[in-house]
């Protein structure tokens, strides 16, 4: 049986997704009445231009005692929403912090299987497509291959037995960031976390899930040499360790 005395606070940036938040934020607070542990979902609107911001508000006092609310007051990049919601977990003496998209391609139900290892002792839960029972769905080839080629890559030189290293479906022990301030701005802050944790000799775990397309909207992520270089960077850095 899970541990009730751990608990969970679920965060999902969000910039400018008007097209699909709300049907993000419903799914997910259906889950959170099927979790046996002290959970809350924490919505970090990074700098919203669009209605995201209205219907975030709208959907709080639908769900008043489920749903926590920070907001950006300008564009600061995933990577700084990401150490918000870390900051903001740490201040209220949460245990662990579920990080989550907000276009629907992590699977709300995907939740339950990390809480149910909650109590395990990890300092990292990842969801990965590229383990036993895990895959990817309705993804363009393309980026299916630039995917398992750099995340090979990056799990032989990080030397951590993660196969999944840039997924951003993940489940952080949060004592594990209170002396650390993450700097990146983008995506990259996936890997930055990994490197802090391999240094601190933390103990990871992956689960396997499906990843599909986003339901609505489009992708903020783009593929580029300066975004292959921000990713591998850290586990080149960690070689060094």
């Amino acid at each position: 049986m899970v541990s009730k005395s751990k608990s969970l606070i679920i965060i999902i940036p969000i910039h400018n997704e008007e097209k699909i938040i709300e049907t993000t934020v419903i799914r997910v607070v259906n889950e959170l009445n099927k979790i046996s542990v002290p959970v809350s979902l924490l919505l970090i609107d990074d700098g919203s231009t669009d209605k995201s911001a209205e219907i975030v508000l709208n959907l709080r006092k639908r769900f008043s005692k489920k749903i926590e609310y920070v907001k950006h007051p300008k564009n600061k990049g995933y990577g700084q929403a990401i150490q918000t919601g870390i900051e903001y977990g740490l201040k209220r003496k949460i245990d662990y912090a579920l990080f989550m998209d907000s276009d629907l391609t992590n699977n709300p139900q995907d939740i339950r299987k990390f809480v149910k290892v909650i109590d395990n002792g990890f300092d990292c839960v990842k969801a990965s497509r590229y383990i036993k029972g895990g895959k990817v769905s309705k993804v363009p080839q393309k980026k299916v291959i630039l995917s398992r080629i750099g995340n090979l890559f990056a799990s032989i030189i990080f030397n951590i037995n993660v196969k999944d290293c840039t997924n951003g479906f993940l489940m952080l022990k949060l004592e594990r960031f209170k002396k650390i301030t993450l700097k990146e701005k983008g995506f990259a802050v996936i890997m930055e976390e990994l490197y802090y944790l391999k240094k601190q000799k933390a103990r990871f775990k992956e689960i396997p899930v499906t990843l599909t397309s986003r339901g609505e909207g489009k992708s903020h992520f783009r593929y580029s040499f300066k975004t292959f270089y921000s990713y591998l960077k850290y586990p080149i850095k960690s070689s060094w360790l």
